[in-house]
């Protein structure tokens, strides 16, 4: 189980952060000891659905907070101070701080019975299966969500009206159970998305240091959502304090520094962590209409331990030329007052454009190492996929690089070059290279069922036709899993084909292989 002092500790804001009234955020943590969960047939089923980027993590859990500080005379040390911690394994940001928002402040007033009915009506509630949408009843309110599935498309599915209609009270919708207010949380630092999703992209170690927990974790979760479609393959701690069981890990000097983004507010972190590459400190989010002063970049050499101003200290030269036409709409956005939430679909529209503009000639040029369909042949052992060859991929980019569907301009071949030595592209190449496995092998099943297997029978031994009964049965067993992608009618052909095979052989074998 995790460790309590630690979920204690990351609940809290710590004395620099001056939280007064009730503050939202969230933390990640190692589940103790590194050990990971076991595999249920729901998770197997959720993550054969869900996209990449919303998979339950199997090493760490999420820890989603909701704080209450208000001066209270009544208590020794004249404030009130409660959190209240959900804690899950579902990257599910938006919908758990919803539901703490509906749960907390009850909680506050009234203590354990409220968390107990809370609880009670929480686990009614239907797992969550990707492409669903759900209706989730809790303290007399229905949250209403829908779990994106792969197929969906990027933007966030609207709900549709006709799923509201029987419903009373009207439910509390929510637009998404994941996506934040991206331009809010980039508000300071807009000149420099760009920059600051190549240093995500090629896995750099990141310092954030915020002035409150909400601020640092929102920063966090907001930069490790910009790969999108790409899974975020390193580690990130929206919110770390220094009484972390890894502190000493993060912080020591003995090695490089370790492949994370950290979310601090105590500005111990500065001293502890000026040999890191990249720090980006932000200041107090500002209210106003206006966009705030945008963070400039600095040099490492500038920051001051104590009193460091906002900026992004780094030695970093972006290999990309900013996109001056995205701040131009983001800025004409502020002059008109336009939405925050139409500011953030035009930033992860841009961001999304920009990743699967890098991603795309990756993917076509690994679709070309896989065998020929005509090379799957029924009673033989598949081809291979050949290997990746980055000189080759980097020779292709010339007539299919990313120039085809993106306008920016830049050092595309040196972007490649330092991303194949990101943990990014090792997470990216072995996600489709098991893929593309699978593939191959529910193609080579399909090319056993369309076999006439009477035929290849005939001058075979008892010894290898067994042997074909169990890796029929075992590549059933995988396809019946949800972990080969095959039809229900090759499933059923399948089984035919175990049975018909079965039925020919004598009848003591039969018994063996098929037990009363």
């Amino acid at each position: 189980m995790f460790q309590k002092s630690s979920i204690c500790y990351l609940s809290f804001p710590d004395s620099h952060s001056g939280c007064l009234g009730d503050t939202q955020f969230s933390f990640r943590m190692r589940q103790c000891g590194g050990q990971r969960s076991p595999w249920h047939a729901n998770d197997r089923h959720y993550h054969s659905r869900a996209p990449v980027t919303l998979q339950r993590e199997p090493a760490h859990y999420f820890g989603y907070v909701y704080f209450r500080q208000v001066k209270d005379s009544s208590v020794k040390r004249g404030y009130f101070q409660k959190s209240l911690v959900l804690v899950s394994r579902l990257p599910f940001v938006r919908l758990f701080q919803a539901l703490l928002s509906l749960i907390a402040p009850e909680y506050f007033d009234k203590l354990a019975p409220c968390l107990e009915a809370v609880c009670s009506e929480i686990d009614q509630w239907p797992v969550p299966l990707p492409g669903q949408t759900l209706n989730l009843p809790v303290m007399g309110v229905v949250v209403q969500v829908h779990i994106p599935a792969r197929v969906d498309k990027s933007e966030s599915s609207p709900l549709k009206q006709c799923d509201q209609e029987n419903l009373l009270p009207a439910p509390m919708v929510l637009p998404s159970v994941h996506e934040l207010d991206l331009f809010r949380c980039f508000r300071p630092v807009l000149t420099h998305v760009q920059t600051l999703w190549e240093l995500m992209l090629l896995g750099e170690p990141l310092l954030v240091l915020a002035p409150s927990p909400d601020v640092s974790s929102e920063m966090v979760l907001a930069l490790t959502s910009c790969l999108q479609p790409l899974r975020f393959c390193c580690d990130f701690r929206p919110y770390f304090t220094i009484h972390d069981s890894e502190f000493k890990e993060f912080t020591t000097r003995t090695q490089a520094p370790p492949n994370v983004v950290l979310g601090v507010t105590n500005p111990f972190f500065i001293k502890t962590l000026q040999h890191w590459p990249h720090i980006l400190r932000v200041g107090e989010p500002k209210m106003s209409g206006d966009l705030p002063k945008q963070v400039k970049l600095k040099k490492p050499s500038r920051l001051k331990t104590l009193d460091t101003k906002p900026g992004l200290y780094t030695a970093y030269t972006a290999y990309l030329h900013r996109d001056k036409a995205l701040l131009k709409r983001l800025l004409k956005g502020v002059q008109k007052k336009r939405p925050s939430d139409v500011q953030s679909a035009l930033l992860r529209r841009h961001l999304l454009e920009l990743t699967q503009s890098f991603i795309i000639p990756l993917e076509h040029y690994m679709a070309s190492l896989m065998p020929l369909q005509k090379s799957i042949t029924p009673w033989k052992t598949p081809p291979q996929i050949r290997p990746f060859s980055q000189d080759d991929f980097l020779r292709s980019l010339e007539h299919a690089g990313p120039q085809l569907t993106c306008i920016l301009k830049g050092d595309w071949l040196g972007l490649y070059r330092r991303f194949f030595k990101s943990p990014h592209f090792d997470g990216w190449y072995r996600q489709r290279h098991k893929e593309m496995a699978l593939k191959l092998e529910a193609l080579h099943l399909e090319a056993i069922c369309e076999a006439n297997i009477e035929t290849w029978m005939k001058d075979k031994s008892e010894v290898e036709v067994v042997d074909l009964v169990l890796k029929l049965r075992e590549k059933l067993v995988r396809a019946q899993g949800h972990q080969l992608p095959v039809k229900e009618a090759t499933l059923q052909r399948t089984q035919l084909y175990i049975e018909m095979v079965i039925g020919s052989l004598p009848k003591d074998l039969q018994a063996v292989l098929c037990p009363p």
